[in-house]
């Protein structure tokens, strides 16, 4: 039996819940057409995504490339990958993420959006105080982490379970930078009032965005099915 319920919790904002949902239709209705019975709504109350991206029964969910390294890709598929085009720092399937730091705390040559190289970063950021969503996270730790060889330039890191609380702590001088995946920028640029006093200060490198998932116990024509739909819409571009 193919599984039946759908998730897309990695950028559902409230502010833009009926904007996921517009998404949400959009992906429904390339599966339906293509013969696959996508439920009509999306699944909200996930609970821990750690146990959820796991359930048998999800047909249609995003997760990140982070926990999938740590053993989640073998517990599901990967459908295709998201186009990221739309937004700053973002080029098809792949995106970066925005270092951010409070702009009273910067000199004006080292505000910017265009990134300095590494070593000139990491000397700006060294000795700051550093705010991550989750440590396995790809865009808010681990990207950031790959770059510079290493996070102990940091003597303090402060986790706070999400990007838009990341921004929250370094706004309210809490902490000193952060690392934030570029959709959820944009989203904030939009919708959260604490990024207004937050400027980029440099890029992470350019890596494959946060995957397309089903559950392993989806059929593999089905998921052929769903690769070949969503192609061909260009709602996956991978």
């Amino acid at each position: 039996m193919t599984p039946s319920i759908a998730a897309l919790p990695m950028y559902d904002w409230p502010e833009v819940r009926a904007e996921t949902d517009a998404q949400w239709s959009r992906i429904r209705g390339a599966l339906r057409d293509a013969g696959i019975a996508a439920p009509e709504a999306l699944t909200r109350d996930t609970g821990d995504l750690y146990d959820f991206w796991r359930r048998p029964d999800i047909l249609f969910a995003q997760t990140c490339w982070g926990p999938m390294g740590d053993g989640l890709a073998e517990e599901v598929h990967v459908i295709g990958q998201p186009d990221y085009s739309d937004v700053e720092g973002g080029e098809g399937e792949l995106y970066r993420s925005v270092v951010l730091m409070r702009s009273d705390a910067l000199d004006g040559e080292q505000q910017g959006s265009m990134a300095p190289s590494i070593a000139s970063l990491s000397e700006m950021i060294r000795g700051r105080r550093f705010a991550y969503n989750v440590p396995d996270s790809m865009s808010g730790y681990l990207a950031l982490q790959a770059d510079l060889g290493s996070l102990d330039l940091f003597p303090e890191q402060i986790a706070t379970g999400g990007h838009r609380a990341s921004i929250r702590v370094v706004a309210a001088g809490r902490a000193d930078v952060c690392a934030i995946d570029c959709r959820s920028w944009a989203l904030a640029q939009r919708h959260e009032p604490a990024a207004a006093g937050l400027v980029p200060v440099g890029w992470t490198s350019p890596r494959k965005g946060l995957p397309y998932i089903t559950s392993r116990q989806t059929p593999p024509e089905t998921l052929a099915t769903m690769r070949a739909a969503l192609l061909e819409t260009g709602l996956i571009v991978s």
